[in-house]
């Protein structure tokens, strides 16, 4: 389509968060459509988000609408879902979110909508292969933000550890965005340097907790988590809409195992483009196994 219009579907924390973290940077978004359950807070943050625009960086039109809307987008993030509560898992959101999002997707269908879907709400990998299913589009078209979040969480964290700029440590947490995600240590290096060599095991260890657990701290501080999530989803926006070919770690459909989940995967303006075939240790493909059953376990006691 080429619009660069995306929708946002859920203006609470995370979506309106996504939508000011577009307007706050040079996007490649020149559209965005509010939407939400409750119509006057989707109309309330287009109200006060276009307030900035006279001074943001970036012009993009912004409106609120309804799933009517989505016929003409290139991109519709889907953030919206029962929030997660503090002591409950990603996981205990289950069941509640698949019936919502059936809803939501559908009625985007119906409007003829036919670019790709960005899944958000938690649990993430769970919903993005639902997502794929009730829309009937090629799995390519449908991409969760996987683990893009927590491998952000583990680069600054290791790069504190070596007093480097994040940006220069390469590292991913795959599998689940959830509690069996982890860290794989022998892809990860700095600058040519493997970390594995730099850091010893119990500082990585520490280092794969925090990362794992961040959120569940942030939302027993803060009551939920929005700014970081937003800005990785605002990344993978405009790696789509650029037509970037990045390799970013989001939920991608693994015909292997039938679900999908984080993993190395180039994005660009069609989804998904292909997921990398990177080589990890034994120990690594266990704990990877684990998870992938975890998200098995957690679609099967969902289809109907």
């Amino acid at each position: 389509m080429d619009n660069n219009k995306i929708m946002i579907v859920g203006t609470g924390n995370v979506g309106a968060s996504i939508a000011f973290a577009l307007i706050n940077q040079r996007t490649a978004v020149n559209e965005i459509v509010l939407t939400d359950i409750i119509a006057k807070d989707a109309e309330g943050e287009a109200m006060d988000l276009r307030d900035a625009l006279a001074v943001a960086p970036s012009y993009v039109k912004i409106s609120n609408g309804t799933y009517k809307d989505a016929k003409d987008c290139d991109v519709v993030v889907i953030t919206a879902g029962a929030a997660q509560k503090p002591g409950e898992t990603r996981m205990d959101l289950l069941k509640k979110n698949v019936n919502i999002l059936q809803g939501m997707v559908e009625q985007i269908m119906a409007s003829g909508f036919n670019g790709i879907f960005l899944v958000v709400t938690n649990p993430m990998d769970v919903l993005t292969y639902f997502t794929m299913k009730f829309s009937g589009l090629p799995a390519e078209k449908v991409i969760g933000s996987g683990t893009v979040l927590d491998s952000a969480r583990l680069r600054q964290r290791i790069a504190g550890y070596l007093n480097v700029n994040a940006k220069s440590v390469h590292a991913y947490q795959i599998g689940e965005h959830g509690d069996s995600e982890l860290t794989v240590w022998s892809l990860a290096d700095m600058g040519g340097q493997k970390i594995e060599e730099m850091l010893p095991k119990d500082v990585r260890d520490g280092i794969s907790e925090f990362v794992k657990n961040e959120a569940y701290d942030i939302i027993e501080k803060k009551g939920s988590t929005h700014y970081g999530i937003a800005t990785c989803v605002a990344q993978i926006l405009n790696c789509i809409l650029n037509d970037e070919m990045r390799v970013l770690p989001v939920s991608s459909y693994d015909t292997f195992s039938g679900v999908s989940f984080g993993f190395p995967t180039v994005v660009g303006r069609e989804g998904v483009i292909r997921r990398l075939d990177v080589k990890i240790s034994e120990q690594e493909g266990i704990a990877l196994q684990k998870s992938i059953n975890q998200l098995k376990a957690a679609i099967k006691s969902c289809e109907k």
